[in-house]
Order: C-alpha cells, then structure tokens, then sequence
C-alpha cells in the first residue's frame, strides 16, 4: 500500500496529474483548479512542429481527486481548429512550389495519472 505522509498525517494513496496543454488553456486551467483547492506546478516549453507553447501542470492530489481533477481540465482544455503552413515555400531552377495551408486540431489536454511511490514534506 503507498500512501503519504504529511507531518503526522497520513492523506491515503497519492497520485501525481501531468497535464500538457496549450499555454492559452493553461491560465483558465490553474484558476480552475485554484478555485476547488488544488495546486499545481507549471512548467512551460515549446515544441512540436507547430512550435506551439505548450505548458505542463504538475498536480499532486489522493486518488479519490483524480476523477475531480481530471474532470476540471477536460472542462477548461478545448481542442480548436488552426490554419498552419507545414513547409517553407521552395523555389527550384524548374518551378517554384508555394505549400498550402493545413487546417489542425490543437489544444485539448494529454492527461498522465501516475502513481506516487512516496511522498516526502520537509
């Protein structure tokens, strides 16, 4: 059985919440879950090929959370639709080829619940 210990206080098992969003969801996210108590620690990044920000919330709350938690994000996290041009125009010595745009589903939310082996409040 995992479970954390806080002070003299066992909370139960623990798990840990990794969410990547898009860094425009990320803001709406954290007050949402500020708003019913949870905290969370935010790391930002970019990366993909859309080089999108992306941030990457970090939340530790007991197993009997995660349903709550992970229902706040898909509440707050929305998919949308974005025109992205995937390559650079090519201009060649026969013909110059202009790319056209591509219509792609961004946002949303990847959701990782992980197990917590053990928890340490110092």
């Amino acid at each position: 059985m995992i479970v954390a210990i806080v002070g003299e206080e066992v909370i139960g098992h623990v798990k840990l919440v990794i969410v990547v969003v898009q860094d425009r969801d990320a803001a709406p996210l954290l007050d949402a879950l500020t708003l019913k108590e949870y905290r969370a620690t935010r790391l930002a990044s970019t990366g993909g090929f859309l080089k999108a920000g992306n941030t990457t919330l970090l939340i530790g709350t007991s197993d009997s959370n995660v349903d709550e938690v992970t229902s706040i994000i898909k509440e707050t996290c929305r998919a949308r639709e974005k025109l992205v041009t995937p390559l650079a125009p090519v201009e060649g010595a026969i013909e110059a080829f202009a790319p056209q745009p591509v219509e792609v589903v961004v946002g949303g939310a990847l959701i990782f619940v992980m197990d917590v082996e053990q928890t340490i409040h110092v």
